[in-house]
């Protein structure tokens, strides 16, 4: 059942999401069947559930939700500080006028993904340079090459 905002989700029970971000992409379908009164507080509180049953059960997944994890830092970044009422707080005293703290949140989730994904993108080519050059030296070591 894909909407008109985000065409490419499909609706499908909570059993069914393989992780955070399937999770939080049923809620984005439907915030109103997930958050009552499309409170942020209630969405924090529910992620940082998550990551409490994922740490009882020894379960390695990233979900940094907590009040000064990745997403926080990353949101105290762009918005310039943080409160210590934690994220949500954050994001509904700076959603702007015209869009509510639920759409503000995603909107700030999917840009926080892409700049770690960038992020990430960059630092790859370093490493693969990295291996380069470490294999060349293994293999001059080999044939007692110098390599300048």
């Amino acid at each position: 059942m894909p909407t008109e905002d985000s065409p490419g989700l499909t609706a499908k029970h909570w059993q069914d999401c393989t992780d955070v971000y399937d999770f939080l992409d049923q809620i984005r379908l439907r915030p109103g069947a997930w958050l009552s009164g499309g409170s942020l507080r209630d969405l924090q509180s529910m992620l940082i559930g998550y990551q409490v049953a994922l740490g009882v059960h020894s379960i390695n997944e990233p979900c940094d939700f907590w009040h000064g994890g990745a997403f926080s830092q990353w949101l105290g970044t762009r918005l310039g500080g943080t409160s210590p009422l934690g994220w949500a707080a954050d994001i509904e005293r700076n959603t702007p006028e015209g869009t509510t703290p639920v759409d503000e949140f995603f909107r700030l989730l999917d840009a926080c993904r892409s700049d770690a994904s960038n992020a990430r993108a960059q630092r790859l080519p370093r490493r693969r340079g990295l291996l380069r050059r470490l294999r060349r030296c293994s293999r001059g070591r080999r044939t007692g090459a110098r390599l300048h």
